[in-house]
């Protein structure tokens, strides 16, 4: 008989059912006298056990459309769920947000929301937010114009550019920092946005899939998120299922792997024995279908008996189990032990660096009020000529470049003004913090011989701005 592929198979086997019950319709017909009836009953029986068919539901006739396309595997309910929502909503322009741990095969959804929606001839991008150095993210999204920063020759388009008409795909979204948030949901909100340097406002129509690894919830409790953002993001939100709550597909699954090798490099497929299989539904697998794929594949290249057992499975899982998500959508479901000591280690990391930078600003705020105490009443004692002046130095004299634009004196409370300097003071005592400027800046000049150079270097200034100072001051014409 010749050989069938699959669909030929099943047409075959429906031809043969239904000739099967005409037989028995027949025979029922029949008279039940006669030789020529003997066999009747033993027949009977036998074609008894043959059943119609049920017509497959809608549902289970879009499931299996849609994992044949995709070549996915398995049938636990959490992601025939999320396959079928998935589809649900391809037709609607509504932005989704996918949510699950690393390895659960997210970026298969946007996949099938754009190809099964009316965008599916247009354009799909996907970015990794979370692989985008965060100072160049605003023009990787938005685009820039020629000359909007130092190397940009020339203008370039952004993914929401690239994307319009069809779908961007924002996979790790919850790595966003948060001021990229609020462009983020203001592109949401009015479908524009700004290249940078740019002013002319620019209309996008792209519709956004968002993918996250992350508790949204939590990283919303903590500040880590924008709550009006998560809320634009998921108008409808999606699960997928780590790979330890589906079950059987898990063997399923491994079975697809080994096959997909054997027809890759020519080599048998491994297979597992009873006991291998119990451990492999066991184990928690923390990096889900991802490093279910690399044990293997690392078994197939590796062991050199193909039926592989417990003891050879154990080999190539950790003995652990510990969880390996910096953070999951699901915490309840992990094992007591994991995630609790990372999150303690960043929240006391966190917490370190907060005290040392409280104390920081109380230290350098102590600073500036003893300077300016300092340049207030630094006179009040009646100095005379040859007296040293004494002005706080915060930080290294003549660190910065003679061409950089200088902050301005009364910009910053702790501006350089001079190191420990000898000259004449003025017979009267400043009372305003300009006097007091004015007064070190004349004796600066004096000491110099009127040098504008030596001037701004003992001053720690550009000449630039001792030049506005003498001429704000009209200390051109005294000296």
């Amino acid at each position: 008989m010749a050989d069938f592929n699959a669909k030929d198979r099943e047409v075959h086997e429906k031809k043969s059912i239904f000739a099967a019950h005409n037989c028995v319709r027949t025979l029922h017909c029949l008279p039940i006298h006669g030789q020529e009836n003997r066999h009747r009953a033993p027949l009977l029986h036998r074609l008894s056990h043959y059943q119609t068919p049920q017509k497959m539901t809608d549902k289970e006739l879009v499931l299996r459309n849609i994992k044949k396309r995709y070549g996915i595997i398995g049938d636990c309910e959490g992601l025939n769920d999320a396959l079928i929502t998935a589809q649900k909503v391809a037709q609607s322009d509504f932005s989704v947000l996918v949510q699950g741990e690393n390895g659960v095969g997210k970026e298969i959804i946007p996949r099938i929301i754009h190809d099964l929606s009316p965008r599916s001839n247009r354009k799909y991008l996907a970015v990794n937010c979370g692989a985008i150095p965060e100072g160049t993210i605003e023009s990787e999204l938005f685009g820039h114009v020629k000359g909007a920063y130092t190397g940009s020759v020339e203008n370039r388009e952004g993914y929401f550019a690239a994307a319009d008409g069809g779908t961007l795909f924002l996979d790790e979204v919850g790595e966003l920092p948060l001021q990229m948030q609020v462009r983020l949901l203001r592109v949401l909100e009015t479908h524009e946005f700004l290249p940078v340097g740019s002013s002319e406002v620019r209309k996008t129509n792209v519709r956004i899939i968002a993918a996250t690894n992350r508790d949204m919830r939590k990283a919303i409790a903590e500040g880590r998120f924008r709550e009006d953002l998560y809320y634009r993001l998921a108008v409808v939100n999606l699960h997928i299922p780590p790979l330890r709550e589906r079950g059987k597909d898990i063997d399923l699954i491994f079975r697809k792997f080994a096959l997909e090798n054997q027809e890759r490099f020519g080599i048998p497929a491994i297979r597992l024995t009873e006991d291998a299989r119990k451990l492999l539904l066991q184990y928690p697998w923390p990096g889900n279908v991802r490093q279910l794929k690399n044990v293997v594949d690392s078994m197939t290249v590796q062991c050199e008996n193909r039926e592989i057992n417990a003891g050879e499975l154990a080999k190539f899982i950790p003995a652990d189990h510990v969880h390996t998500q910096v953070s999951t959508v699901r915490p309840e479901n992990l094992p007591a032990k994991t995630g609790s000591f990372t999150q303690n280690l960043d929240t006391e990391a966190l917490m370190h660096h907060i005290k040392e930078l409280t104390q920081q600003v109380a230290f350098l705020t102590e600073q500036v009020k003893e300077l300016w105490r300092r340049v207030d009443h630094g006179h009040e004692n009646g100095q005379e000529k040859g007296q040293q002046g004494t002005h706080l130095v915060i930080g290294p004299r003549n660190t910065r470049p003679a061409d950089t634009e200088e902050v301005e004196f009364e910009d910053i409370n702790s501006e350089i003004i001079g190191e420990n300097f000898s000259g004449n003071t003025p017979a009267a005592t400043p009372h305003t913090r300009e006097e007091a400027e004015r007064a070190l800046i004349e004796q600066a000049l004096r000491r110099n011989r009127n040098n504008r150079r030596k001037t701004a270097e003992e001053l720690a200034i550009s000449e630039r701005t001792l030049y506005r100072k003498i001429q704000k001051y009209g200390l051109d014409e005294e000296i």
